[in-house]
């Protein structure tokens, strides 16, 4: 079983930034496809960002890109969101998944994860 836990959520000026990050514990993590996800209210829950460390692939939305940076540290146990030029849009509740030997497309586009944080509030408002 792998347990993930995010941090960092907040509130934040249009145009500012935001870290948000993923404590992992567990076995075999090297084998998880790790994933950004989020959900405003009334909306479906959307894949933002996915990475997969054996082959260095990163999927981002089209509305994250040039903007949103994932990244996940060489112990494999922490997966970082960037945020910059936050928009008021980008305001829902973030969550981290993990899921087995998925491909960062297969994961961020359905979306699925085997395993889910318990999330954290993103809002950007003025």
């Amino acid at each position: 079983q792998v347990h993930l836990v995010e941090s960092g959520g907040g509130l934040v000026q249009p145009g500012g930034s935001l870290r948000l990050s993923c404590a992992l514990s567990g076995p075999s993590l090297q084998y998880y496809t790790i994933g950004w996800f989020r959900q405003a209210p009334g909306r479906e829950r959307e894949g933002v960002s996915c990475v997969r460390s054996r082959d260095g692939s990163v999927y981002y939305q089209d509305s994250v890109k040039g903007r949103f940076t994932i990244s996940r540290d060489n112990a494999g146990n922490m997966v970082y969101l960037q945020m910059d030029s936050l928009k008021p849009d980008d305001t829902a509740i973030y969550y981290c998944a993990a899921a087995f030997m998925r491909t960062v497309e297969d994961m961020c586009v359905e979306p699925r994860g085997d395993y889910w944080g318990q999330g954290t509030q993103v809002s950007v408002s003025s």
